[in-house]
């Protein structure tokens, strides 16, 4: 064979790719043989992606054009993966603004495809009628059809798939409540699709030929309520049955929460998702399976969807969550530098202590924090902040953590997210807790020059105005027992922990 007269791959963009479908899309078109460039606002989130020295990364908003424009440039293939999901009242104007930018680049930069995962809508409802959240994926789409740019709109339902947050919903409702009062939602008729099923759609659509520019429904085998589904998800988790009762004065906006109160979802992002569940949202035709044709045993039926998902949260393997990408509205400056912080008031809190242990063992009790293992700390003290941050629309600390083990940058921990991880040495948190200012917490493992094991731990915060003062006075008084209290059991927990790795040490509750 002549390599002289190979075709290189096709490029593609792909905007999302700290997100959930977003990063479970790029080692697919990698796989697929493609070369894939990502354009992410904060590149460094994904630095510790298994994927990241595979792929170009520009850094960029969608709704700055010249960053658009560079990164288009040479692009053969544009993945639309981005939503202002529960990002506040202007989220449809920010969306609009977005796609039209979007849009008229990948034309300018003649771009041959774009790609947009949609949200799929009743047939026999006006648009006006439409959720906000359905209202404004639909527009999206109408706005890159209309662009000049053939385009593929792809329309799914509730996703199924490890650490998708409509997963998360349907799997913390249905294994937390045996008996359950739920809004009249759980009626409605719904066409969940596999996430697999939907990777597959999404990498294939690149190379629908150049006349194709419409939409097309996606979804799984089986049309379901919501009711139906956690009977069924229930009976394939091996839990008992459950007693379902619904009650139609239960509003989307009391849904939202008590999905939040029972879920890690919170109220914020619930709200449109629950919202969108008043409609029956049905595929009306399978006509992607022309362009994409479904190989044996696909599209994915709902029982094995949730077995497949349920496999990778037991065997730890969820490569992304729904928590991957930022909650709207949470701080996202990085740690001021110091001692050259100049931006007003910088509040810390130094824990240092030596640690009996190898620096190997401290770092594993310091990357294990968090989720299921607890923060080493007065746990009613946490638990409180995690039920205030809640009460406010916050995270809260049900999130939880992607990997029992392992930390990666960007990714979410209760109601923090990783700035910085420098493994064997180095975690950084940032808040993304509802507070009157930005807040980091830092540990690390250091060996000083006699080779002991030193532990050090620094929790900063910038207040915004008066509030965000009164608020570091009024919680300091309680520092000691927190922030003195997780440096020491992080010590202890560390001298206790066995020799191998693989056996992580239990912290202290």
């Amino acid at each position: 064979m002549n390599d002289e007269h190979t075709a290189p791959a096709p490029r593609c963009l792909v905007t999302g790719a700290t997100g959930y479908i977003g990063g479970r899309l790029v080692p697919e078109l990698l796989a697929a043989g493609h070369r894939v460039r990502c354009l992410a606002r904060s590149p460094g989130k994904l630095r510790d992606q298994p994927w990241a020295g595979d792929v170009e990364v520009a850094r960029g908003d969608v709704l700055d054009a010249e960053a658009v424009a560079e990164a288009l440039r040479g692009v053969d293939v544009a993945y639309y993966l981005v939503h202002a999901l529960g990002s506040g009242d202007t989220f449809e104007e920010t969306d609009r603004r977005a796609a039209r930018i979007f849009g008229e680049q990948a034309r300018a930069a003649g771009v041959r495809r774009i790609v947009y995962l949609g949200g799929l809508t009743p047939a026999d409802v006006p648009e006006r009628e439409l959720s906000p959240h359905l209202r404004s994926r639909a527009e999206v789409g109408r706005i890159l059809l209309a662009c000049g740019v053939p385009t593929t709109v792809l329309r799914a339902a509730v996703v199924i798939g490890s650490g998708s947050v409509s997963f998360e919903m349907l799997r913390y409702l249905t294994e937390r409540l045996p008996v359950m009062v739920t809004p009249s939602w759980v009626r409605t008729r719904i066409q969940p699709v596999a996430v697999r099923d939907v990777l597959r759609a999404l990498v294939g659509s690149a190379g629908m030929p150049p006349e194709v520019n419409r939409a097309f429904d996606i979804g799984g085998p089986d049309v379901l309520t919501y009711r139906e589904m956690m009977i069924r998800y229930a009976a394939v988790a091996e839990l008992r049955p459950r007693v379902i009762v619904s009650l139609p004065m239960l509003t989307p906006g009391l849904s939202s929460h008590w999905v939040g109160l029972v879920t890690p979802v919170p109220a914020s992002i619930a709200r449109p998702l629950t919202e969108s569940l008043r409609h029956e949202v049905v595929c009306r035709e399978h006509d992607i399976a022309q362009y994409v044709p479904d190989p044996p045993g696909h599209p994915i039926g709902f029982d094995e969807a949730v077995r497949l998902a349920l496999r990778r949260v037991r065997d730890a393997q969820v490569a992304t969550r729904w928590s991957s990408a930022s909650v709207p509205g949470a701080p996202s400056d990085p740690l001021p530098t110091d001692p050259d912080w100049a931006g007003g008031s910088l509040y810390t809190d130094v824990r240092e202590i030596d640690v009996d242990a190898p620096r190997a063992a401290l770092w594993r009790v310091i990357e294990g924090i968090g989720g299921e293992n607890g923060w080493y700390s007065f746990p009613l003290a946490w638990a409180l902040r995690g039920w205030l941050d809640r009460m406010v629309g916050g995270v809260g600390l049900r999130r939880g953590r992607r990997d029992a083990a392992r930390l990666r940058v960007g990714d979410s921990l209760d109601f923090w997210r990783v700035e910085e991880v420098e493994p064997g040495r180095l975690l950084r948190l940032r808040a993304e807790m509802r507070l009157p200012g930005l807040a980091w917490l830092e540990m690390s493992a250091q060996t000083d020059e006699a080779g002991r094991t030193h532990y050090h731990q620094r929790a900063l915060f910038h207040p915004r105005g008066l509030l965000g003062h009164a608020y570091w006075w009024s919680i300091s008084p309680f520092h000691a027992v927190v922030f003195g209290g997780m440096a020491r059991n992080i010590a202890r927990a560390a001298a206790r922990a066995p020799a191998e790795p693989a056996d992580r040490p239990a912290p202290t509750r």
